[in-house]
């Protein structure tokens, strides 16, 4: 899924309204016009070409409408900067499999499969646009029924973050107590990973809607902010065996479809508990979660904090003479730790008891 959004989102970008290549599209299809243009002209799409002219000139909307009048196809860079050819005849394989029925549609998704390039098939019937990226076939829709859908994924998306932080907030309670169970460390990556997934779907909108979703990007911007921070720091601290990096484990919480969320052992077995591993067992952090919110903590002094005391208990225990012994803390800076962990640790209960 990511590999895909990966490929698929920097194009829906380059279509989307309030670019040059969106108006050129909107003006073929107000003149009742259809168009196949391939956005790229690489080899493998040069040895599917058969007939046509060569243009290579500035693109502009106007151009790309002009020649759309002609019945063949229109190949631009891959960066759309330029109209390379027009009215060309494209000749992809015809064993390659295609779903579509309609002869302009059946070319262009057989070209984007044969070249790996993104192919825009406009109809001239139906009046829509579709999307070709190697195997993906998306439909582009006009702004305000993509902007009404945007807009409810975000409220829900709010709704989720604002969970989100009332799970973390317990969870840091809970740290600080010392009475943190795997249940409770992997509910806050649970809450995580249901941010990110609607968060990619409103990614995707606000990416399709262009200029049009200005807004909406700068409010997605604020409810993902911390958010892969917290969860790469759950991560490290939760981890059972110090030797699984965090890149693995995170690449593995990926991977975990959105229906399998919900089941708590199933993201306790991405962090590497066994499958005997009851939800309920006492687990305790190393207290990477916490040392990042104390202000002007360089990451080489948690590490050395962490990698000294290997709990957030001990390191909570210790005094400052403990602290100041770490290699590279110093009497300034371990009094800042453990006034800061001081102050963490009262506004955390006080927070969840309040």
């Amino acid at each position: 899924m990511a590999s895909r959004d990966d490929r698929l989102l920097p194009i829906l970008a380059r279509v989307a309204p309030g670019t040059a290549l969106r108006e050129g599209m909107d003006r073929i299809m107000r003149s009742g016009k259809g168009a196949i243009i391939v956005l790229g002209a690489p080899p493998q799409v040069q040895a599917i070409v058969s007939g046509g002219f060569r243009m290579d000139t500035t693109f502009s909307a106007q151009r790309l409408s002009e020649v759309a009048k002609m019945d063949g196809a229109i190949i631009l860079d891959a960066g759309a900067d330029r109209i390379l050819y027009a009215n060309v005849h494209l000749v992809p394989d015809p064993a390659i499999t295609t779903s579509e029925t309609g002869t302009r549609h059946r070319t262009a998704e057989r070209t984007a499969r044969a070249t790996a390039v993104p192919v825009i098939c406009i109809s001239e019937s139906m009046r829509t646009v579709h999307l070709y990226v190697d195997d993906t076939r998306y439909a582009l829709e006009d702004s305000a029924p993509l902007l009404f859908r945007a807009n409810q994924a975000l409220s829900t998306l709010e709704r989720y973050r604002n969970r989100l932080d009332e799970v973390a907030a317990a969870l840091s309670a809970l740290e600080v107590e010392n009475v943190v169970t795997l249940r409770d460390a992997v509910t806050v990556l649970q809450r995580v990973e249901m941010v990110r997934r609607i968060a990619d779907e409103v990614e995707r909108s606000v990416m399709e809607l262009g200029s049009d979703g200005r807004l909406l990007q700068l409010q997605l911007t604020e409810l993902l902010a911390g958010v892969e921070a917290e969860r790469r720091l759950v991560v490290r601290d939760y981890v059972p065996d110090r030797r699984r990096k965090a890149p693995v484990v995170l690449a593995q919480l990926d991977d975990i479809p959105a229906e399998q969320l919900l089941d708590l052992s199933r993201l306790a077995a991405a962090l590497g508990y066994g499958p005997d591993s009851g939800l309920d067992q006492p687990v305790a952090p190393r207290g990477y979660r916490l040392l990042s919110r104390i202000p002007r903590l360089p990451d080489r002094t948690v590490d050395a904090l962490v990698a000294e005391f290997a709990s957030l208990p001990r390191l909570m225990a210790a005094t400052l003479d403990d602290l100041d012994a770490v290699e590279g803390i110093g009497a300034a800076r371990a009094r800042l730790v453990k006034e800061g962990l001081t102050r963490l640790a009262e506004s955390s209960i006080l927070e969840q008891y309040a």
